[in-house]
């Protein structure tokens, strides 16, 4: 197999990282992407690879960011969004958007956006990293996707992550006639930082020794999403699905509803300022 270009965000901790190395090592180019510059650096410097830096509470380096990854990459062949995270009092971004559901759903829809030329003339794998917590706390309402009503941390991380799934699936029915394949998938849950800023009683877990008990290790978390990656979509694995501990598994009932994976590509176009597009499939 020749040389694989692989974009991978959220690398500089935990899963992303892990994949990173993991991939690196294995010969594929591997590109870094992380909000932490010293963080970033450090994980692109152990896998022998070029890095970007992007804060996804901020749109414009998100375009930023695909901006350089279009000089730098002609062909991309995996995109992984794996950046996310479960936030803590509601705030909205600069941009206008409750952080939340920038961070993990907004942000990474956009990036796919800009590059999806890019992305089908390489026939990319688009992997999504969701949670568990869409299945837990997800109850999404197109018309209320900033949670102005009822937020806690818990909920509007849950939409974020089901919301992944949506993308997921609506991004499948679009364009994988024209090459991308697409899959979500639950990493378990890691032992990282990635609540170290919520209020949400997550953080008490992931900050006690609980965690050492009930939560598994970023190289752990990473099999899933190396397994997608790796995999030859339609023959390893069904895209448009989603995955646990490589297995489609079944989650939030919303995320078979495909008027509401349609009417969220739609709000979320319009709420990141894309134009219209017209739908396949």
């Amino acid at each position: 197999m020749s040389q694989r270009t692989i974009v991978i965000t959220g690398a500089s901790d935990g899963i992303g990282a892990a994949a990173a190395r993991d991939l690196a090592a294995a010969g594929d180019r591997v590109i870094v992407v992380g909000r932490s510059p010293e963080k970033t650096r450090a994980v692109a410097e152990q896998a022998g690879a070029p890095f970007h830096l992007a804060d996804f509470a901020d749109l414009a380096q998100v375009r930023r960011l695909a901006e350089e990854l279009r000089e730098t990459s002609p062909r991309i062949d995996v995109l992984v969004n794996n950046a996310g995270g479960i936030m803590g009092p509601r705030a909205l971004t600069g941009d206008g958007h409750e952080k939340t559901l920038q961070v993990n759903h907004l942000a990474p829809f956009l990036l796919t956006h800009l590059l999806m030329d890019v992305l089908t003339a390489s026939s990319a794998t688009v992997i999504n990293t969701s949670s568990v917590a869409a299945r837990l706390f997800g109850r999404i309402d197109v018309a209320d996707l900033h949670n102005e009503r009822g937020y806690s941390p818990n909920k509007a991380y849950g939409d974020g992550k089901l919301a992944n799934i949506l993308f997921t699936k609506e991004l499948h029915r679009r364009h994988g006639a024209e090459g991308i394949s697409a899959a979500a998938f639950h990493p378990g849950t890691v032992a990282t930082n990635f609540a170290a800023d919520s209020t949400s009683i997550m953080r008490w877990v992931y900050r006690t020794p609980l965690r050492h008990l009930v939560l598994t290790s970023p190289e752990a978390g990473a099999d899933t999403l190396l397994w997608l990656a790796r995999g030859i979509p339609g023959h390893d694995w069904a895209p448009g699905e989603y995955y646990e501990k490589r297995r489609p598994t079944r989650t939030n009932p919303q995320a078979d509803d495909g008027a509401l994976a349609a009417a969220l590509w739609e709000e979320s176009a319009r709420l990141v300022g894309l134009a219209p597009q017209a739908t396949s499939g």
